[in-house]
């Protein structure tokens, strides 16, 4: 029977055994009565015709290529509550949670690719297709955050996959480990919903600002909304300078550049502002407020 599915697939290939490591490009199915498996492209299947072959034929999931031979036990910690695995006690460790925005990968090829990257030895843990994690002890070696920035390009250029990272803080080995991912995790997560087309690599110092405005209280919000937002609301290209402004340190000759405009003209609308709001920018407290206002502006509007 699967013998006649090679010529409908015709780049479908039979197998006699079931195969060690299966490709994450092909559909394994198998044929129980026959002992045969066959391995059929993804991208030469429609939906309607998967499921037809799921009913006729046993579908064999592609295991992820890690395995707690290689991720020591913390991918059991980690992902499904294990114990904490055994490590030696004085280490920093920090997790670099990473995604992919295309499930059509290599993993083994991905894994290897980012390993490269680093000079130490890291443990590399895949949740699933597109998302992962690296254990990173913290040495004079360890990636900055510039680094990082470097290797998602070359990544981005060698694979067209675009990378996305969150950089976690170096935490001593010790049972808190687990509850500090998952909040690393929290923040990923939001950064991947809400700041998505602003930054790649995200942080804690980076998320949290966003995330404090988002959870503020709607009382709170309100008194922001009066005292600042109102601006925003009536002239959309104050917010995006304002927040452009702050973003680079109040610093009016890069301000200017990324935003293609005249110094005056960054000039003249910081100026329109302060005098609308009454709030100097180059006071710390009032770039703080402003910053605040300039998020939960940018998330009323995706409402």
């Amino acid at each position: 029977m699967l013998k006649k599915l090679l010529s409908i697939y015709k780049n479908s290939i039979l197998f006699p055994d079931k195969p060690d490591k299966p490709s994450d490009q092909y559909y394994i199915f198998f044929n129980e009565i026959e002992n045969e498996w066959i391995g059929i492209p993804k991208s030469e299947i429609t939906e309607k015709e998967l499921t037809l072959l799921q009913t006729i034929y046993q579908l064999v999931e592609a295991q992820l290529p890690a395995s707690p031979s290689t991720t020591k036990g913390w991918d059991t910690y980690l992902l499904k509550n294990g114990p904490l695995p055994p490590y030696y006690s004085e280490t920093n460790l920090r997790f670099i949670q990473f995604q992919m925005n295309s499930e059509e990968t290599d993993q083994i090829e991905m894994e290897s690719a980012l390993k490269g990257f680093f000079t130490e030895e890291v443990i590399i843990i895949w949740e699933n297709k597109y998302r992962g994690i690296v254990i990173e002890e913290n040495t004079s070696f360890s990636l900055t955050e510039e680094e990082l920035i470097s290797m998602s390009e070359t990544l981005e250029s060698d694979f067209y996959v675009k990378f996305l990272f969150f950089v976690g803080k170096f935490n001593p080995f010790n049972d808190q480990l687990r509850s500090k991912f998952l909040l690393e995790k929290e923040y990923f997560s939001f950064g991947l919903s809400n700041l998505l087309s602003i930054i790649n690599i995200f942080s804690f110092e980076r998320v949290f600002p966003a995330y404090l405005a988002f959870h503020l209280p709607a009382e709170l919000k309100q008194m922001v909304h009066q005292n600042i937002i109102g601006v925003f609301n009536d002239d959309s290209e104050m917010y995006s300078t304002i927040k452009v402004f702050l973003e680079n340190n109040l610093n009016a000759s890069l301000t200017s550049k990324k935003l293609y405009i005249h110094r005056n003209t960054l000039q003249y609308r910081v100026d329109k502002f302060i005098d609308r709001t009454g709030i100097q920018l180059k006071d710390f407290y009032g770039a703080f407020t402003v910053f605040l206002a300039c998020l939960l502006f940018e998330q009323s509007q995706k409402k």
